[in-house]
C-alpha cells in the first residue's frame, strides 16, 4: 500500500479511475453548508479531488475556501469549472506537510483514500490544522470493503476510539441523506477541537 503516492493518484485521474467522484456536492455536506451563516470562515478541503463541495461553498459566498490535493489534475479541472477561484487557494501539496490554521475542515472521501496506517497521523494533523473550537466535519464509511482499497472502510466504534483523543465528538451518526449508492454506509460527523 506504500504505492499510493503522488504518482499513483495522478495515474488514477489520468485513467479516469475515479469511482468516488459523484459529480456534485454530496447531499449531507450541502445540508450542513446551507445552515452555516459565517461566510468569513477559513475552510480547508483536503484530498479534495474535483471538489464540488468547494465549488458549492464558493457559489454561496464563502470566499475563504482552500482546496488541497496531491494530484494536479483535479485542481486543474476545478479551476476550469470555477475560473474566478483564486490560484493561491488551490494547494497542490501533501496534506501532512501543510502548516496553517482553519476554522473548518471538510472530510469527503479523503480519509478513506489514505492507507489505514496513516489514520493516527491524519487525526493529529487535523487537530493541529484547526484553530481552538475548530470543526472537522464530513462523512466516513460505516462499512468494510471486500477488496483491498482504496477506499478503506471502518466502523463507528473504530472512529470513536481514533478521534476521541484529539477531538470532542459532537455528532457521529448514520447519515440520513446520503446519495443512493451510499445509503446505510456513511456516518455524518462533527468533531471539535478543545
Amino acid at each position: 500500500m506504500d504505492h499510493m503516492n503522488k504518482t499513483y493518484w495522478e495515474a488514477r485521474y489520468t485513467s479516469e479511475q475515479t469511482g468516488w467522484n459523484i459529480g456534485y456536492v454530496s447531499t449531507p455536506l450541502k445540508a450542513y453548508f446551507d445552515q452555516l451563516t459565517d461566510k468569513s470562515l477559513k475552510i480547508l478541503i483536503p484530498g479534495a479531488g474535483n471538489s464540488y463541495e468547494a465549488e458549492y461553498l464558493w457559489s454561496i459566498g464563502f470566499k475563504n475556501v482552500y482546496v488541497l490535493d496531491f494530484a494536479k489534475q483535479p485542481l486543474q479541472h476545478f479551476k476550469e469549472r470555477v475560473p474566478d477561484f483564486p490560484d493561491n487557494q488551490l494547494l497542490h501539496s501533501d496534506f501532512f506537510a501543510l502548516n496553517d490554521n482553519f476554522d473548518l475542515i471538510i472530510e469527503q472521501t479523503f480519509f478513506s483514500a489514505l492507507n489505514p496506517n496513516l489514520r493516527t497521523q491524519y487525526v493529529s494533523q487535523m487537530s493541529q490544522l484547526l484553530k481552538p473550537n475548530g470543526k472537522l466535519v464530513g462523512l466516513l464509511f460505516n462499512s468494510e470493503f471486500d477488496k483491498a482499497g482504496p477506499p478503506f472502510g471502518g466502523s463507528l466504534s473504530d472512529y470513536q476510539s481514533l478521534f476521541k483523543t484529539n477531538f470532542k465528538i459532537k455528532v457521529l451518526e448514520p447519515s440520513i441523506n446520503s446519495i443512493k449508492e451510499r445509503q446505510g454506509k456513511e456516518l455524518f460527523f462533527i468533531f471539535e477541537t478543545p
